[in-house]
């Protein structure tokens, strides 16, 4: 099957900080993590849960995440995700190094137009 050229795989780093982000907002189970940022991001953005949950298993490692059982909306065993302290601190400093990688990029661009 062609890969849709509109949906881009996303850079390095760029899952977690959604991920992590989200999780600031509120606690979440994955798949609710999928459906989030389909919707913040208006449907510009679509997380696989095949790229979610590995994801989410590495920052459970490194004690960015905590989780604890919860129960689905169709009253199915879940995992609910939260974020700990490191995580909110790891957080802060990836969107610092985000923004000003964003920056260097958006200048670049500009650049090019000229």
């Amino acid at each position: 099957m062609a890969k849709n050229p509109e949906h881009r795989d996303l850079f390095p780093g760029a899952l977690e900080i959604m991920i992590l982000q989200s999780l600031r907002l509120r606690p979440m189970h994955g798949y609710a993590l999928v459906k989030h940022i389909k919707l913040v991001s208006e449907d510009l953005l679509q997380v696989e849960e095949g790229s979610l949950y590995p994801a989410l298993q590495r920052m459970l490692k490194q004690g960015l995440l905590d989780t604890e059982a919860g129960i689905s909306a169709k009253g199915r065993p879940t995992r609910i995700y939260r974020l700990t302290t490191a995580g909110i601190r790891h957080l802060e400093r990836e969107v610092v190094s985000f923004e000003r990688m964003f920056a260097g990029f958006s200048l670049v661009l500009a650049a090019a137009k000229v």
